[in-house]
């Protein structure tokens, strides 16, 4: 699992790559979270595109990142979720909190 960085204007986007399950997960919870610190973005955006797997551990990475988005003023955006982990996300509740798109 990989994340690639990026902030343009006020958004922050970070662009996950592979699989995302527990280790993974602890190891890309920091790199996002030292960005939203260090950028104080209006947006986060979390783009699945290059998301090959992921199991609960991806709801908790998205549900902590909107929280710590939150403590900032800042909303989250998820984009290019699979159509089989776009079912766990909505049954999960997170459809309810962040916003849903494509690219």
């Amino acid at each position: 699992m990989a994340v690639k960085i990026i902030a343009q204007g006020k958004s922050l986007y970070a662009f996950l790559e592979g699989e995302i399950d527990h280790h993974t997960a602890a190891k890309i919870r920091p790199i996002i979270d030292d960005a939203l610190i260090g950028h104080c973005p209006q947006e986060l955006v979390l783009d699945f595109s290059a998301v090959t797997f992921m199991d609960s551990s991806g709801i908790g990475l998205v549900m902590g990142r909107f929280r710590a988005a939150q403590a900032q003023n800042c909303k989250v955006r998820i984009l290019n979720v699979h159509e089989r982990d776009m079912r766990v996300m909505k049954m999960s509740g997170l459809a309810k909190i962040v916003e849903f798109g494509r690219c």
